[in-house]
């Protein structure tokens, strides 16, 4: 019988030590919804929990997006503040929720560490937030959003030529709306849907849907609103 998880070997980038993670077979990657910030629920095994990759021997965990280098300043504070406190521990099989909540926070740490890219630590931000709702956790998950959101709302001002605009325009949009800051959903979701220079259809079509939804809940909370969505 095919089991869902296959293993790959990774060297550590900070101890260089070889070491096996899980990783989700695709026959097994079974989605039952997709929630609208791209959240996907599964049937039977996560794959996000194995999307962390963690060194038994020092605790560095990295994605495939992180980068592979340290500088010495780097090396010196993940020693400091990682690597010296870190009792070895494997990830390599099986998890279970709470072991991928602690890959992800790990991640994140290191992440911190290494001053990676914002779209990474926004990433990692967004992926906790998930666990949370997966858990049914709404405090905590909101909490992870509204760092995500910060997160993401930095990459528009500071990456935003080297990715895809349309989706991040569209993600600052949702995750405004999930925390009911209601005015800048509009304005996000208005951007993607009003910039000519625009083309990703289903973006356009999907800021459409979350700018009727937000009407919905405006209404719904009894706010008032705003000019462009009283005639509509």
């Amino acid at each position: 019988m095919v089991e869902p998880l296959f293993q790959v070997s990774v060297d550590c980038a900070y101890c260089q030590s070889p070491f096996q993670t899980s990783r989700v077979r695709p026959s097994f990657k079974k989605a039952t919804q997709t929630d609208t910030d791209f959240c996907i629920h599964y049937k039977e095994v996560n794959p996000d929990f194995y999307v962390v990759r963690v060194c038994p021997q020092c605790g560095y965990a990295s994605t495939e997006n992180t980068a592979s280098q340290f500088t010495p300043a780097q090396r010196a504070v993940f020693k400091e503040k990682v690597a010296d406190h870190w009792t070895a521990k494997d990830y390599g099989g099986e998890r279970n929720w709470d072991d991928a909540l602690q890959t992800y926070k790990l991640a994140l740490l290191c992440a911190q560490i290494k001053s990676e890219k914002g779209r990474v630590m926004a990433g990692l931000l967004h992926h906790i937030a998930w666990l949370y709702r997966y858990k049914q956790e709404e405090e905590q998950e909101k909490r992870f959003l509204r760092f995500a959101l910060e997160a993401y709302t930095s990459v528009f001002e500071t990456e935003a030529g080297e990715i895809n605009n349309a989706r991040l325009m569209y993600l600052l949009g949702e995750l405004s709306r999930r925390l009911q800051q209601y005015g800048d959903a509009i304005k996000w979701f208005g951007r993607v849907i009003n910039d000519k220079r625009i083309m990703d259809a289903g973006m356009i079509r999907a800021s459409r849907e979350q700018w009727a939804v937000t009407r919905e809940d405006m209404l719904a909370a009894k706010l008032e609103l705003p000019e462009e969505m009283r005639t509509s």
